[in-house]
């Protein structure tokens, strides 16, 4: 249950993700920064941040995450134990720094900036860190 919450989650962490990276490459110009475009960037990190947590509950009870002899050998052992946590994290924490440093920004042009770079690298590193099913030795689903 907790796996299929995660897995479909990640479409509305998507959606906002794509979203708040369209929305600063549109805006970046206009010299505003509107209260929508704080919350679109915000429900776009806290979404990531749950993702996060149920993310940690699944590497420390799932049976895809096996650190016995030889894991590293085990496609699908090493890529949710080690290149899946890594990736997400990494793109997690670039978000995180990239709504700081917007939020902390006085010019609109700059929040808009910093938005869009961080937000873009997070959105790349996660879309190819996401176990997608077309990537057949690791299980991933659509759901």
């Amino acid at each position: 249950m907790l796996a299929h919450t995660h897995s479909g989650l990640r479409w509305i962490a998507l959606i906002l993700l794509v979203y708040a990276v369209i929305n600063a490459l549109s805006r970046k110009g206009s010299g505003e920064f509107s209260k929508k475009d704080k919350m679109v960037n915000l429900f776009a990190m806290v979404t990531l941040h749950v993702q996060l947590v149920l993310g940690l509950i699944l590497y420390f009870t799932s049976g895809k995450v096996n650190f016995g002899q030889g894991w590293m050998k085990e496609d699908l052992f090493r890529f949710y134990g080690m290149e899946h946590f890594a990736g997400m994290l990494a793109a997690i924490v670039l978000v995180t720094i990239g709504y700081s440093k917007a939020k902390r920004s006085e010019a609109a042009i700059q929040k808009h900036k910093y938005t869009l770079t961080f937000y873009a690298l997070g959105l790349i590193l996660i879309l190819a860190f996401i176990p997608w099913p077309f990537r057949t030795a690791l299980g991933g689903n659509w759901f």
